[in-house]
């Protein structure tokens, strides 16, 4: 009876642990939401501000108007999308080589591209600006997306995987008359798709995400992103649309939203997939 008492003390100290970090967690997300759905004067007045009362649609539609959120969100999809088959290519490519193929100094050039992980992206954002704007990709899509391509995370998580294939798997094919491209569509990609799911959402997310390196390269209204529209939105000056950047928020972050609950379960697979073998 003592053993049930301390287990079930045990257990309602866990989830209430739980339930308190779930809070502190949540609490900024639904604060923002509240004030995306309050008007200008309403988000003003706390504390009945953080209260779900007096709420309205009428700042998320000014923020889609004012900021052509639309047109917004079409540039972000196409870019990210983009980006994320392109770097699922490459890393695919590139990991199956550092897996699969033999050539001189093989594990120098990997550790040599491995080590650029340890170089900051803000380090190079001039220089690729510069290079950018030498080939004319200033305010273009190709600016936007073609520096993204590649992955030096991507080629080393898909090497992780393609490692745990055995070799005589690949050297069975081979005896068979298969070739590295066939038995890479064939067979090591369908076996790494968890891993290439995570990948991809990874990378469709910071794409969708990233504000630095598109404010360098895009300044015209046809190719500008939606992290760089809700810069639009912000008007000092006018506090009854304070809160219009609240609202484009919203709108920008409900794509990832969706996207991170429909694919958590294959992102959980993902990132445990091939994490052990070197």
């Amino acid at each position: 009876m003592a053993t049930d008492t301390v287990r079930g003390a045990r257990k309602f100290g866990r989830y209430s642990l739980l339930v308190a970090v779930a809070a502190i967690v949540l609490f900024p997300i639904y604060a923002v939401l509240l004030q995306a759905l309050k008007s200008g004067a309403d988000a003003f007045d706390h504390p009945r501000s953080l209260l779900p009362v007096d709420l309205t649609f009428d700042t998320i539609r000014s923020a889609w108007t004012a900021g052509n959120l639309g047109k917004l969100l079409m540039n972000s999809l196409f870019v990210s999308t983009v980006v994320t088959i392109g770097v699922i290519v490459t890393s695919l490519l590139a990991g199956y080589a550092f897996a699969f193929l033999n050539f001189p100094l093989k594990k120098i050039v990997f550790a040599i591209y491995l080590s650029t992980m340890l170089v900051p992206g803000e380090v190079t954002v001039v220089i690729n600006q510069r290079t950018a704007d030498s080939f004319g990709w200033l305010n273009t899509y190709q600016g936007l997306i073609v520096p993204s391509l590649a992955s030096t995370f991507g080629v080393f998580l898909v090497r992780q995987v393609f490692l745990q294939i055995p070799k005589e798997l690949r050297e069975a094919a081979a005896l068979d008359g298969v070739g590295h491209l066939r038995f890479l569509y064939e067979v090591a990609a369908p076996l790494s798709r968890p891993t290439l799911g995570a990948l991809g959402l990874f990378t469709f997310l910071g794409t969708w995400n990233a504000y630095l390196w598109p404010s360098q390269v895009v300044n015209d209204n046809a190719h500008r992103t939606i992290q760089l529209g809700l810069e639009r939105l912000k008007t000092p000056n006018d506090i009854s649309k304070f809160n219009l950047v609240t609202g484009g928020l919203v709108v920008a972050a409900l794509p990832i939203f969706i996207m991170l609950v429909v694919f958590q379960r294959q992102l959980v697979r993902g990132l445990t997939a091939g994490a052990v073998k070197g």
